[in-house]
């Protein structure tokens, strides 16, 4: 964790803390008072509420009895479902809820210098790329000397109501907490990557080969302390926290607690005719109401299990709402899985460390095309451009690259009624090896990946991509939209992510004695045929070495091939327009590489833009004589140095 963190509202705790018990006074907290206004913006609760500290509810009140476990919290009247189920995924994980409660023995009450306590409390939440410390007093809502909200089954356990109402501060008030997401709130909580998967959609109840996929993936993620929730999203004709016949509740966040691929003993494979047993262990914040389908707490399956082996399974449960599923029919009964991944960028670590870029952004609005930034999604072909673009490297032959963007949190504008997340999302696009300025016009660049457009928080993509030059544009659905964001990339290795912004190379005081480009080029080589073979076994190693001014840019070798693609692409801003661009192609070769053939462009910007096809000739010019294979380019050339 970064030692900067950013005290929300400017409250510094230590000193507030100090301020109380000099003066002998509880901490009351003037930026989120214990009033109707941190309640609610919209719906006042049906009852009147009374704020309460925690030794006016209970005689020995404490942050934690026994330490935190994810089975010490319940749901109060709040459809907050999601918070109680990103809680207890919080709880599983000591090193996650350290950082969101700091200095927790510090904090705790100590019954031997209650004139050490001042009923002040700190929370911290990953806030929009930074970690951000929100402080809060003590006092609660009660409706007849009960808490209304999330608390635990314990009555003098008060760290969830705590962090709730901390939470709540954060959102501008409880109300504004009503119907979130757990991945949202697991996010906040320690900085991960969500991903969210429709389990409909992909049919994971249906194609074996994807729910075996899925399987290892959620494996990986949750040993790699990664945490998971799942739900069932209310269809048309069904309401939320209504119960499905085999005992779950529609509309409700579930957290996953455990996943166990089983190899069964001879016993268990002939009493379950199978070898292994594919598992998932889910607890309901409620506490209570669980699945009853096969493998439930009365099911035939655990009467074939006696205690030992249940044991050595690891088929344990920990407590009351928490139950197993067998992962086919996890599949089939919940429609939406939430993974947040604990993403690995430390070097001391044995699992996949991951090299992280991250970046703020923001989407603008601007009237003059090369200003704007508020383009919306590639449907709108004319401004898609006029988004933030940003560059990155893939140095590797294929690299696995995590993309995750984030727009602000919008619950802050619930009070103005405009709180709901905006249609989000990004597209990949493979570009020019040597581009360093903005894309003005799609022309041989490659649309490697779309993320899915939705209205949440976050959108998550994970792609393999193939060495070479990409340009990331995140972009909101409807063009003229803005909003502030944040851009994470993962790569193996570091990726160069940078935002590009010139339109054009600089103007400089180097340009008046050198001259300033007066054309811009693009060329885009498909492929080279019918080469010259250069081994015993009648092949060749072929790469591509593209020649401006004082320019080279060399493909990657294809080995073993007289027929070659190499889809390279190039752009020149060119300063002498007469002087052609030239492109050969040579064998690569261990000692000293050889000539093969070149093919001379002079790339004016009246050349047809079509694909064509040239001969291969000697070194000269344009007439030198023919030598066997040709190439296969596109040729883009532009006096605006802006249109491409």
């Amino acid at each position: 964790m970064s030692s900067s963190v950013q005290l929300f509202r400017d409250q510094k705790y230590h000193e507030l803390k100090r301020q109380c018990i000099q003066q002998r006074r509880l901490f009351e907290d003037p930026e989120f008072p214990a009033s109707d206004e941190s309640l609610f913006y919209q719906t006042a609760p049906s009852r009147k509420v009374e704020w309460k500290r925690p030794k006016d509810l209970c005689e020995d009140p404490h942050l934690f009895v026994n330490g935190i476990s994810s089975h010490d919290l319940h749901q109060g009247t709040l459809g907050n479902c999601w918070f109680v189920a990103a809680c207890s995924c919080l709880a599983l994980r000591e090193t996650l809820w350290q950082q969101v409660i700091p200095d927790f023995n510090e904090q705790e009450w100590d019954a031997k210098n209650p004139e050490k306590y001042a009923g002040i409390f700190r929370f911290r939440f990953w806030c929009f790329g930074e970690w951000t410390e929100v402080v809060v007093d003590d006092l609660l809502p009660t409706v007849d000397g009960k808490l209304i909200y999330c608390h635990s089954n314990v009555k003098n356990e008060f760290w969830s109501a705590l962090l709730e109402k901390a939470y709540a501060k954060l959102a501008g008030s409880y109300e504004a907490l009503d119907g979130g997401s757990a991945a949202d709130a697991i996010v906040d909580f320690t900085g991960a990557v969500a991903e969210s998967i429709d389990l409909v959609q992909g049919k994971y109840g249906e194609i074996i080969s994807e729910q075996m996929k899925l399987f290892e993936d959620l494996l990986k993620v949750h040993k790699r302390g990664g945490l998971i929730s799942c739900y069932i999203a209310a269809s048309s004709g069904s309401t939320n926290e209504a119960e499905t016949e085999m005992g779950l509740v529609i509309g409700h966040a579930y957290a996953v607690t455990a996943i166990r691929k089983l190899r069964l003993g001879e016993r268990l494979v002939f009493s379950f005719k199978a070898e292994k047993l594919f598992m998932i262990r889910l607890r309901n914040p409620w506490g209570k109401r669980e699945w009853n389908g096969p493998w439930s707490d009365n099911s035939e399956e655990w009467k074939k299990v006696n205690n030992s082996e249940r044991k050595s399974l690891g088929l344990t449960l920990e407590n009351d709402g928490e139950f197993w599923m067998t992962f086919e029919d996890w599949c089939k009964n919940f429609t939406d899985v939430d993974i947040c991944r604990i993403v690995n960028t430390s070097y001391f670590s044995i699992h996949k460390t991951w090299e992280k870029k991250m970046m703020h952004g923001a989407w603008a609005k601007n009237s003059e095309p090369l200003l704007n930034r508020s383009g919306g999604c590639f449907d709108n072909r004319e401004t898609f451009l006029q988004n933030p673009q940003y560059v990155f490297d893939v140095k590797k032959t294929e690299d696995k690259v995590l993309v995750s963007l984030q727009q602000e949190d919008r619950r802050k504008y619930k009070k103005e009624g405009k709180g709901d997340s905006i249609p989000i999302g990004f597209e990949i696009l493979k570009v020019e090896d040597n581009r360093s300025c903005r894309l003005h016009k799609l022309t041989v660049q490659e649309r490697v990946a779309t993320s899915p457009y939705i209205n949440t928080r976050t959108v998550f993509l994970k792609r393999i991509l193939k060495q070479g030059r990409y340009i990331l544009i995140p972009t909101t659905y409807h063009p003229g939209i803005i909003t502030k964001f944040i851009l994470r990339l993962f790569t193996d290795v570091p990726s160069k992510l940078r935002e590009l912004k010139a339109d054009k190379p600089k103007m400089t005081c180097w340009s008046l004695l050198c001259g300033y480009p007066r054309r811009v080029t693009q060329i885009k080589i498909h492929s080279a045929e019918g080469l010259q073979k250069q081994d015993r076994s009648g092949g060749a190693d072929p790469y591509v070495l593209i020649k401006c001014e004082n320019q080279n840019i060399r493909s990657s070798v294809q080995h073993d091939t007289t027929s070659a693609i190499f889809d390279t692409q190039v752009i020149f801003y060119r300063k002498n327009i007469d002087s052609p661009i030239i492109v050969q192609v040579w064998n690569s070769n261990v000692l000293c590489d050889q000539f093969l053939g070149q093919a001379v462009l002079a790339a004016l910007p009246s050349d047809p833009r079509e694909e064509q096809t040239l001969q291969l000739r000697g070194r000269g010019s344009r007439e030198a004589a023919e030598v066997p294979g040709h190439i296969t380019v596109k040729v883009f050339s532009s006096d605006d140095l802006v249109e491409l």
